[in-house]
């Protein structure tokens, strides 16, 4: 992105510290130069990228407005409260704890305001879609509470096939009397039904929690239903589709509950807030709140569909047929039994298209393989790509994946042309121009 702004930073770097300015001026080409498709990457504007380069962040604020352990936090109150204030806004609900460095660490806050070590939880496994932080093993999820998964609809002749399995989540929380139900995932394309989830956590005594994290910018401009009033507590990201700067958020309707989870995120989880990165999630909910921020996800739905079904056009199959919201799952052994995620994601990075390996749901394949790929279409349209680009941007995936096949001199060919087709694109929709709309 060039803005004045951040050619003054590099200057100022490549003065006082040439090597990090070296390496962080080539991240930017690449960014420049590259079409991503990554579904939980995006690129914010130049009010949020500078909001994190600030003086707030010389500052210890431990505790929350009004209520610190350190002194000089008159304006750091002051900027919590207007990010709590416009997240509030922005989905509307009665409190939001805007601390959390992270998503995961949202859920651990959630988490540890409902549940005691060794309590069970149920929610969908990270194969079929779920979050490391919904319960795999080697995370603290796994680890400190006990998970409980309900699954998918497997058979391929259901009409619902690669959905949720309502029925077989109410089964599961039936038998297993989970303090938790968790809903919201990290790959799954289609809508949920949030009030079918309360009605699940009601019949058996549980807290509903919904972590939003991929669709928080379509739930906040009304483009996916939103989790409340049914979920007791609500997690999220603020980047990915939100389009703000790394980090969490946490929500909820009960005060009781807010006041278990700000207890549980400061002392419980984290030590002191990053200031800085709150100023700029103060500034990204300005921005969702603005009619246009509607405008582009409505944008990023149709994009991701034209996506999709080019992508089917080309012989791949996405899983549970199409998409509903801002990502798909593409389903590579439906173009070639050999085909691995791994190898189509360096593939693809070799010709400047980025994307993520995923698993598929029920995939036979370890993680760092995979059958399948993930793909979004948020950054792609944040840079101005529309419905006509991505079907070219189809072409070009499969262009490459066909080359990567045949083996041999193909894939340097594919390689090399499609390559130079993504800088000529990226040259068209230059982010700099894009995020002066923002």
């Amino acid at each position: 992105m060039h803005d004045n702004i951040t050619e003054s930073v590099l200057a100022l770097l490549r003065e006082q510290d040439p090597e990090a300015a070296e390496i962080i001026a080539a991240e930017g080409e690449r960014q420049e130069t590259t079409i991503e498709l990554i579904a939980s990457e995006n690129h914010v504007s130049p009010a949020v990228m500078h909001a994190m380069g600030t003086c707030l962040t010389n500052k210890y604020a431990e505790g929350y407005p009004g209520r610190r352990y350190y002194g000089g936090c008159v304006h750091h109150d002051k900027i919590e409260q207007l990010a709590r204030d416009r997240a509030k806004r922005l989905f509307g609900c009665a409190y939001a704890n805007v601390q959390p460095h992270s998503g995961a660490q949202a859920n651990m806050g959630a988490f540890m305001a409902v549940m005691q070590p060794g309590d069970t939880f149920a929610s969908l496994i990270l194969k079929d879609g779920g979050h490391l932080s919904h319960g795999m093993k080697i995370n603290f999820s796994g680890t400190f509470f006990k998970p409980v998964h309900y699954p998918l609809h497997y058979d391929k002749s259901h009409p619902e096939y690669e959905r949720i399995d309502y029925d077989a989540v109410r089964q599961v929380c039936l038998e297993h009397k989970p303090k938790v139900l968790m809903c919201g995932y990290s790959a799954y394309p289609r809508v949920i039904d949030f009030a079918k989830f309360r009605a699940i956590a009601d019949e058996v005594g549980a807290y509903l929690i919904a972590d939003i994290a991929h669709i928080a910018g379509l739930v906040a401009a009304g483009l996916h239903p939103s989790p409340f009033p049914h979920a007791h507590i609500v997690t999220t990201t603020t980047h990915k589709t939100l389009r703000g700067p790394r980090g969490g958020l946490i929500l909820t309707n009960d005060e009781e509950l807010n006041k278990q989870i700000n207890k549980a995120l400061f002392p419980g989880v984290q030590g002191g807030p990053l200031m800085h990165i709150i100023g700029a999630k103060a500034v990204a909910f300005g921005e969702a709140l603005r009619p246009e921020f509607r405008t582009y996800q409505q944008q990023v739905v149709k994009n991701a569909r034209a996506l999709a079904q080019s992508m089917i056009e080309h012989g791949y199959r996405i899983t549970s047929g199409g998409t509903d919201n801002h990502l798909m799952l593409v389903d590579l052994t439906a173009r070639h039994g050999e085909l691995t995620g791994k190898d189509a994601e360096a593939w693809l990075e070799g010709a400047g298209i980025i994307t993520n390996k995923n698993g598929i749901p029920d995939d036979p394949r370890p993680p760092m393989v995979t059958s399948g790929l993930r793909l979004g279409a948020p950054a792609a349209t944040t840079r101005g790509l529309r419905e006509a680009e991505m079907k070219a941007v189809a072409g070009w995936i499969d262009q490459v994946l066909t080359g990567g096949l045949e083996g041999g001199t193909a894939l340097a060919d594919a390689t090399r042309q499609v390559r130079q087709s993504v800088r000529d694109l990226c040259a068209r929709f230059p982010l700099g121009a894009a995020m002066a709309r923002v």
